[in-house]
């Protein structure tokens, strides 16, 4: 498969670049800054420079013709204020996916967050609120497109422990905490299962392994 990953630099995505390009797959990582590149070449992935927050759908096409799936892995990330969340998390997603649709990439996966689902809890931080809106948003868009076979998928509170290669994957797991290793391994399984299309999925840390955890979702 050719996979183009949009937020190709975070560490979800190099996580993912590296099990793509080891199982044999093509992968490109779209990224905002040249210097940026060295990283997705080590990671076996080939670095497009593309600013989704300035760039046109006809550019982003370019980057996606004949490729087998999209992944959009981009975030604001930490230190960004309301306004990137919008941009990045809701309008760059919109975007990809309006490239995606005009190149003929039937194959997007969307990395969201667990509690996308609802409205913020009262007290909850503003620029965070606006994150969770974002992320909402941007999962209704990419799921009200025909065009698509979209998986959403809903991670719980991200960490850095090494992945246990085990996980709770389902439509609602409950809250709880998930390694990005296993969010990547979660990811490169889903790509290469076309029976989670269609498909919402929370996902957290626990006992069932990778592929049996997709696998199982996917024949439900």
């Amino acid at each position: 498969m050719r996979i183009v990953i949009a937020g190709g630099h975070g560490q979800i995505a190099l996580r993912l670049e590296r099990l793509l390009a080891g199982r044999g797959d093509e992968v490109a990582g779209v990224i905002r800054k040249p210097g940026q590149a060295g990283a997705l070449l080590a990671a076996g992935a080939e670095p497009v420079v593309c600013d989704l927050e300035s760039a046109t759908v006809e550019e982003l096409v370019r980057h996606l013709e004949g490729a087998d799936a999209a992944v959009f892995a981009a975030g604001a990330g930490p230190g960004s204020g309301i306004e990137r969340k919008d941009t990045v998390d809701r309008a760059a997603a919109s975007l990809f996916a309006d490239a995606a649709e005009a190149a003929g990439v039937r194959r997007y996966v969307i990395v969201s967050s667990m509690g996308a689902d609802r409205e913020p809890p009262e007290g909850t931080d503003p620029v965070f609120a606006a994150y969770l809106r974002a992320k909402g948003a941007a999962d209704d868009d990419v799921r009200s497109r025909a065009g698509l076979d979209w998986t959403v998928l809903r991670p719980g509170r991200l960490t850095d422990d090494p992945g246990t290669g085990r996980v709770t994957l389902a439509e609602s797991t409950g809250r709880g905490e998930v390694t990005r290793d296993d969010v990547a391994a979660v990811l490169a399984a889903v790509l290469a299962e076309p029976g989670t299309a269609g498909r919402t999925l929370e996902l957290v840390g626990g006992d069932v392994p990778v592929e049996q955890a997709v696998k199982t979702v996917a024949a439900g």
